[in-house]
């Protein structure tokens, strides 16, 4: 034990929280994670569509991303899992993992020689844990935080790793962070499983540019959710044909959203990368709407 510790102690770590969450709804299974390290994102979080998610941390073992996956895919419940890694691992009181199967059962496993304050908190689909931290307020910040928050499973785990942050976060202060979800078919015009792949390897505030990027990506690669689709009434069509004027979209005089200005929207969502939210149904979501105003001025 003595000798395992000092081998911790003597290399770098990924000392560090995350948060593990499988939403049953849309299929997603995903892992956020911040650390004062350089590119967590390379070590701590191993996803696979359908099957599940692992943080693996501390004085990581890396190996537990895919051996466990391959558990996982072949039925095993995340303790079980946890059990199986831990058991041949002469390591394991330096290590932390948290798992979450794609139904959402949950487990989540400190080592004992793990740096202090370290632990985690597994609840109904979601793992969240961490290592040299402020104290324990910051997993709990992280679960309760997960828990009470709605939609997009990626904005659940910012709002978690924000929470995490806020409740005093890695006591050695702040590096990297990352965020990688996986749904069926997620990926760049569904030829892939990798639905957000986002990664801050070196940043002062990682956690908020991650946050930044992530509404980026939203905006490219998202499907709007229904409460953020509007109606194309007389009163926003005929704004929309003014903003579509101010950006130089549209150049033929009208009244109203007719065919032609119909037209010029989609043609200026092309060019600016909005294919994925272009609608034949009268409606805009609200995102391309901002987009066009936040060009326009």
């Amino acid at each position: 034990m003595a000798a395992a510790a000092h081998r911790s102690m003597s290399l770098p770590q990924p000392t560090t929280f995350s948060v593990v969450a499988a939403d049953a709804r849309t299929g997603e299974v995903g892992v956020a994670v911040q650390s004062k390290f350089l590119s967590v994102g390379a070590i701590v979080p191993w996803v696979r569509a359908g099957v599940g998610a692992i943080a693996t941390q501390a004085f990581a073992n890396t190996a537990y991303g895919p051996l466990g996956l391959a558990r996982l895919q072949a039925g095993e419940a995340p303790q079980e899992v946890v059990s199986a890694l831990l058991g041949p691992d002469g390591g394991r009181e330096d290590r932390q993992v948290g798992i979450v199967d794609a139904s959402g059962r949950a487990a989540s496993f400190t080592g004992s020689s793990c740096i202090e304050w370290a632990g985690g908190i597994a609840g109904a689909g979601f793992a969240a844990q961490g290592n040299c931290l402020a104290g324990s307020s910051v997993v709990e910040a992280l679960a309760a935080a997960f828990t009470a928050s709605s939609g997009h499973l990626a904005d659940r785990l910012v709002v978690a790793l924000r929470a995490g942050q806020a409740a005093g976060g890695d006591k050695r202060g702040q590096q990297s962070a990352a965020l990688l979800i996986e749904r069926p078919g997620g990926g760049y015009a569904g030829f892939n499983d990798r639905y957000v792949d986002l990664r801050i390897d070196d940043h002062a505030a990682p956690i908020e540019e991650l946050a930044r990027l992530l509404e980026l990506h939203k905006l490219y690669y998202f499907a709007a959710m229904p409460e953020e689709v509007l109606e194309i009434d007389e009163p926003l069509g005929r704004e929309i044909v003014r903003e579509l004027r101010r950006v130089g979209a549209l150049a033929a005089p009208s009244d109203g959203f007719d065919d032609g200005a119909r037209a010029a929207l989609i043609a200026f969502m092309h060019v600016e990368n909005l294919e994925n939210r272009v609608r034949s149904d009268g409606r805009i979501d609200r995102q391309t709407l901002g987009y066009l105003r936040a060009h326009a001025r």
